[in-house]
């Protein structure tokens, strides 16, 4: 089979990716919480044993633990909003690197395939859950009608990485079910810890740590992102929380979060350049291109019509 041909400049300039301005999954990817979604994201994904062995062994996240979130928020914005051709080459570049990560948990000596379906799976319910979930606490104008939509969007997402169609969840009964169903597998771990750890508090350099407010700012971040774990999650991270601290504890994580997207939301408003995320105002530029060139070649088949 020849493989397809690469979008001309003018197809690509039309090209609206994976999902398209229309799509709930573009409002969810661009609301101002999206960040805490991530950081929220991988830490319960932390907490299946398997997949936190492969990225513990075949990554460099102890290392270079912000490579590993520019890389998963790099690959979020490509595919939300890139080209159709260049989502579909990084997510085959990704399934690439997935067929050669293999090993043993040390812990439960349990044999992974970062390429196996049920982790992949896990990954992406992680994924959906906090941006979904992370965005509806923060006051996202999101009906649950756009809820059950993101989430069946998302279902081409899952296929991306290799999770076929059938086996991701189309609904939040279905992908609520799918994240109970992993439940009696999800334990903390040595690497899990080290994630919540590095998470937090990240290596930065020396001068930025003592001169600039970085740190405390970073970990008030992190900090919010694991406050939004739901309760059985964080008693499996070890932050165990009393059941009658639970609701204000709940209640003040909501309001910090809905304080953060109004006071993120404000800048936007108020600084231009801040109002998009780059990969966001790229596609709209992309889009907007494709619009002008149709209205040249409208006015230009007027004009010949008459010569």
């Amino acid at each position: 089979m020849r493989p397809a041909a690469r979008p001309t400049p003018a197809e690509a300039a039309g090209d609206p990716g994976l999902f398209g301005p229309d799509s709930v999954t573009w409002r969810v990817h661009a609301d101002p919480v999206a960040g805490i979604a991530g950081l929220r994201a991988l830490l319960l994904q932390a907490l299946h044993p398997l997949a936190m062995a492969g990225v513990d062994q075949h990554s460099r996240f102890r290392a270079d633990p912000w490579g590993r979130l520019t890389t998963t928020a790099e690959f979020v914005a490509t595919t939300t909003f890139g080209p159709t051709d260049e989502a579909l080459a990084l997510a085959a570049r990704v399934r690439g690197v997935h067929r050669r990560v293999r090993g043993v948990d040390p812990e439960t000596g349990g044999s992974y395939a970062a390429s196996d379906t049920d982790l992949l799976r896990w990954v992406h319910c992680c994924l959906v859950d906090s941006f979904l979930s992370t965005a509806q606490r923060a006051g996202a104008p999101l009906t649950p009608a756009d809820a059950d939509e993101y989430v069946r969007e998302q279902v081409r997402a899952a296929e991306l990485v290799g999770v076929p169609a059938a086996d991701a969840p189309s609904s939040r009964a279905e992908l609520q079910d799918a994240l109970e169903g992993y439940r009696p597998v999800l334990r903390s771990s040595a690497a899990s810890r080290e994630v919540v750890g590095r998470v937090v508090a990240p290596p930065m350099p020396l001068l930025l740590a003592l001169a600039t407010p970085a740190a405390p700012l970073w970990a008030s971040t992190a900090g919010l992102a694991l406050a939004t774990l739901p309760s059985w999650a964080l008693r499996l991270h070890g932050v165990p929380r009393p059941l009658l601290l639970a609701p204000a504890a709940d209640a003040a994580t909501t309001a910090a979060l809905r304080a953060l997207r109004a006071g993120v939301g404000g800048l936007q408003r108020a600084v231009p350049v801040l109002r998009e995320p780059p990969s966001l105002r790229q596609a709209r530029e992309r889009l907007a291109g494709a619009g002008e060139a149709a209205r040249e070649r409208t006015q230009e088949d007027r004009s010949a019509s008459h010569r």
